[in-house]
């Protein structure tokens, strides 16, 4: 093509430079030698006219548009510029070619040749034509010229067709118009020139439309290809997507086969699931970093067979599985991002030598369709695959902590899953006891409950399950008889061969590895795949949780039937037995055979002999009407009252004798107060009950030394607060739970759940922090008055009157309440000394070097005993005299104060407890000391 045009532009070139070896001066043979004036005026014309010819066609820009048109309706108009050069006095042009693609002979607009007349016949004779202007009723020739009526008489036309090649006749015809008068030379040489200038750029223009329509048409073929590719893409599953893309590069880019490497973004792992048209049983998946892929991870940019290492070319052919003699690998990136979403290889081209980049451009276009498809149907396929794994965990999950009650069972549940889950023949589950691994069940096959259980032992070092074990990674053998590690001993002996093995650790949240599960042969594979290990990991976080949660409530039982033991001995020790019931099985004496002012707050009941107590409680529970109103049975009741006596400890203070006079301090308010018609009768009754046990097990220490010093009972009820008042509760219903000792045991339904909540709240209400929250409210009720009908006023009662009891030995004589601080300070100096020993500062009233007694107990008094008695006499004016008592016993402690301070003005000798509490401000001693400090002038 581009040598006719060459040759097409050096013609024309010589043409214009010189005409004469054309030609160009031939007479018209239409003109003879005796013509008539009138024709010498038109040869005089025609001379004119040659020669305005001839300059014209000097002029070599006539032609030079012709050779730029690149379109048939761009030569059309080039072909009349040019003519309307040639001849100047041409009126009307049109110009008619064939089209290339249709081959419909047709003018500007569309407009076809006639199919008849002058233009018709002059096309198919394919002969130069002049002539006069035919009549429009005669021929269409003028309305194809334009030509107007009074144009039609006096012009003439010439009609100049256009050859084409030999085998396809005329491509083309030029007709144009002129005045009579004008003569054409219907064979002049340029015309010819015109002619064959028109048919050699039709010709080029005809080659070039062929050569894009096919290449259009091959790209539309492509398009097509692409689309119905698009449209296939239909497949909720991976690898049939890849067959059908890869289908298509092989079909485009003419390769023998092809695979996709796709591509992890985390770790720029790759890995391959279709070759050619086969799906692989087991995914290839291999590090890219490292591999022959790995400049293409790198650059990003395509690589042949040349650009992989020799050594490294290996890995294409372990995936290709054939001889490789061209190569193409192109990323494919993510769309509207960077990253690389598979690497697009292509092998063996058919035809050639090697790939080209066309082939590459290929690929990428057809990624640029289907990339959005295929990596929306990896991330669905992958959730979908999660969704399963995670359904499968949790009926895993749901099988095993079901069986938290048995090891056995639980180890044969993990073994039966773990196989289900990785579709393996056997499993074993070893659990690590100190440097040894055990199993009970070592093939891992499920067995009926008469089983015989064996355990099999093994050293923690040795062997597959020994090396994961010590080391806590996961292990995937391949080939287990090519391993260094495998005892290939069990396989010989039972005939069982191994093929391949998953071996994984179990390990808690510390990465401690509490056992190891061991899995042997793949059923649906040559081994065990990645996906296996992923969740074989996921699996061993199941199994760690209920392995140990078993093992935990494995020790939580055994403690349990410890403690259970340990409470049996102990309920046998504290057990009554039949004679003491006996011994106070007699009639009840009345408390004023005990003593005739039993039931006056001035009593003292510490005056009274400890084994006599048990006694004085079986009376007041007579004297206040419980036995009959509650139908309390009388040996019951007696069993009670020794298993609350020996649940007490024999601590300095918090011992029963302490319990004896609380309770007897509440029975001189239901007594004197009559407050079974203020509180209610199971209320009074829970109330009393309450004051027996509220101190049970007391230890001698406070609540805060329990949780410093980290104790059983903190680590049982520090979190709900309360520490020992929680253990009091529990050990008052543990004596309640005992056989013949459940006082409560004749009430309804109501009041035994009543009265057990309530003991609750009364024993919890002696924690004197409890006090202190509850004082403002306690204050509100002695000042406006108690609500008989509102529950909570009844409460606050009961909790004032539990704390007035259990502070009650302050409201007796000065000769008790000194020798209850003097029982009161050895338990708090003994509390002090053991936090010295703990490397702890106990505090003031707890340390026997540094307490001033007098001052801690007027403190005591002052803040927490005296704001007690006045609410109570406040509510109760029946109480002032219990007041007062209070605080007579305040006064004595000042004036021991005064006489210490006096003491110690003379000395700097330190006193012992027992000697500050027998000071006495009635002494002579203490005359003695106050005249000598007045004599000193102190």
């Amino acid at each position: 093509m581009v040598i006719v045009l060459a040759h097409t532009i050096a013609s024309a070139y010589l043409y214009i430079r010189n005409p004469d070896r054309f030609g160009l001066h031939r007479t018209d043979t239409r003109v003879e030698s005796g013509d008539s004036p009138s024709t010498c005026s038109s040869c005089c014309k025609q001379s004119h006219y040659n020669s305005s010819l001839s300059e014209n066609f000097y002029n070599e820009e006539a032609y030079l548009p012709l050779l730029e048109a690149k379109t048939i309706p761009e030569l059309r108009l080039a072909i009349r510029n040019a003519i309307s050069s040639i001849v100047s006095q041409l009126d009307h042009v049109v110009v008619y070619l064939k089209n290339p693609t249709t081959g419909i002979v047709e003018a500007d607009g569309g407009k076809t040749i006639p199919s008849d007349g002058l233009l018709w016949h002059v096309f198919h004779q394919e002969n130069v034509s002049v002539t006069e202007c035919p009549s429009t009723l005669l021929d269409p020739l003028s309305d194809c010229l334009g030509l107007s009526e009074e144009e039609q008489e006096n012009h003439s036309v010439i009609c100049i067709p256009v050859p084409g090649k030999s085998e396809e006749g005329s491509i083309g015809i030029i007709a144009a118009s002129f005045e009579n008068g004008i003569s054409v030379n219907v064979h002049d040489s340029r015309f010819e020139y015109l002619k064959k200038q028109t048919s050699v750029c039709y010709q080029l223009i005809k080659s070039s439309t062929n050569t894009r329509r096919k290449s259009v048409c091959e790209s539309d073929s492509h398009i097509e290809s692409l689309i119905g590719l698009c449209g296939e893409l239909y497949d909720q599953d991976a690898a049939s997507l890849q067959i059908k893309v890869i289908k298509y590069l092989q079909q485009r880019t003419q390769a023998q086969s092809a695979f996709l490497l796709l591509v992890v973004p985390d770790t720029q792992e790759l890995f391959c699931q279709v070759v050619g048209s086969k799906v692989l049983q087991e995914e290839f998946r291999f590090p890219g970093q490292t591999s022959c892929f790995a400049p293409a991870l790198e650059r990003k940019k395509p690589i042949s067979l040349d650009d992989l290492p020799k050594d490294k070319r290996q890995e294409l052919h372990d995936i290709a599985g054939t001889n490789i003699n061209s190569f193409l690998c192109v990323p494919v990136r993510r769309k509207g991002g960077e990253d690389l979403i598979a690497l697009a290889c292509v092998l063996n081209k058919k035809g050639s030598e090697r790939f080209c980049g066309d082939d590459a451009q290929a690929i990428r276009k057809c990624f640029q369709y289907t990339a959005t498809v295929l990596t929306s149907t990896l991330a669905f396929q992958n959730e979908r695959k999660l969704k399963n794994q995670t359904q499968a965990l949790l009926h895993v999950a749901r099988k095993l902590f079901t069986r938290l009650d048995d090891l056995t069972k639980l180890l044969r549940e993990i073994m039966q899953e773990a196989r289900n889950l990785t579709q393996a023949e056997r499993c074993s589950v070893f659990l690590i006891d100190e440097d040894e691994l055990v199993a009970k069940v070592f093939d891992g096959i499920s067995a009926g409950e008469q089983q015989i259980e064996q355990e099999i032992i093994l050293p923690k070092t040795q062997g597959i399950a020994g090396h994961v074990a010590t080391s806590g990674q996961l292990l995937n053998i391949k080939d287990a008889y090519s391993h260094p590690l495998f005892y290939r001993g069990i396989d010989d002996s039972t005939g069982f061969r191994t093929r391949n093995i998953l071996c994984f650790p179990i390990k808690n949240e510390d990465e401690m590895v509490l056992g190891v599960a061991q899995l042997c042969n793949k059923k649906t594979g040559p081994c065990f795949t990645q996906f296996d290990e992923d969740i074989a990991s996921a699996f061993a976080v199941y199994c760690c949780i209920s392995i140990s949660h078993c093992l935990m409530y494995r020790k939580t039982q055994e403690a349990h039937h410890r403690n259970r033991l340990a409470n049996e001995l102990m309920i046998f020790h504290m057990k009554v037995t039949d004679e003491e019931v006996t011994y106070l099985d007699v009639d009840i004496k009345s408390v004023y055979d005990i003593h005739p002012d039993f039931d006056q707050f001035s009593y003292a009941p510490r005056t009274l002999a400890e084994e006599e107590t048990p006694g004085a409680c079986m009376s007041m529970f007579e004297d206040l009407g419980f036995i009959s109103k509650w139908r309390i049975k009388k040996d019951c009741l007696i069993r009670f009252v020794l298993m609350v006596k020996r649940g007490y400890r024999n601590p300095p203070y918090h011992n029963w004798m302490h319990a004896y006079s609380v309770a007897h301090f509440c029975y001189l308010l239901i007594k004197n107060l009559k407050l079974e018609e203020i509180v209610g009768d199971i209320q009074v009754f829970a109330l009393f009950v309450s004051c027996l046990c509220h101190d049970i097990d007391h230890r001698g220490t406070t609540n805060s030394f329990q949780v410093e010093s980290q104790s059983v009972l903190a680590a049982l009820y520090s979190s709900e607060g309360s520490v020992m008042e929680r253990h009091h509760f529990a050990q008052s219903m543990c004596i309640l739970n005992t056989e013949g000792c459940n006082i409560f045991e004749n009430l309804s339904s109501m009041h035994y759940t009543q009265v057990l909540d309530l003991m609750r709240e009364i024993i919890l209400a002696t924690d004197l922090a409890h006090h202190l929250r509850i004082l403002k409210s306690l204050k509100e009720i002695a000042n406006n008055g108690y609500n008989t009908e509102s529950s909570r006023d009844v409460k606050l009662l009961l909790c004032l009157s539990m704390t007035s009891c259990d502070l009650s030995d302050q409201t007796k004589n000065w000769k008790n309440t000194k020798h209850i601080a003097s029982l009161v300070y050895q338990e708090f100096f003994s509390q002090g000394d053991l936090e010295k020993a703990l490397g702890q500062n106990p505090l003031e009233m707890m340390d026997r070097d540094r307490a001033c007694i007098p001052d801690l107990q007027i403190s005591f008094l002052d803040n927490i005993a005296l704001p007690v008695y006045e609410v109570l006499a406040k509510t109760f004016p029946r109480l002032q005299e219990v007041l007062q008592n209070v605080l007579e016993n305040r006064s004595r402690w000042e004036k021991i104060g005064q006489v210490l301070k006096l003491r110690r003005g003379n000395s700097s000798q330190q006193l012992t407890v027992e000697q500050i509490i027998a000071l006495d401000s009635d002494s002579e001693e203490f005359e003695a000391l106050k005249q000598a400090n007045a004599v000193n002038g102190r």
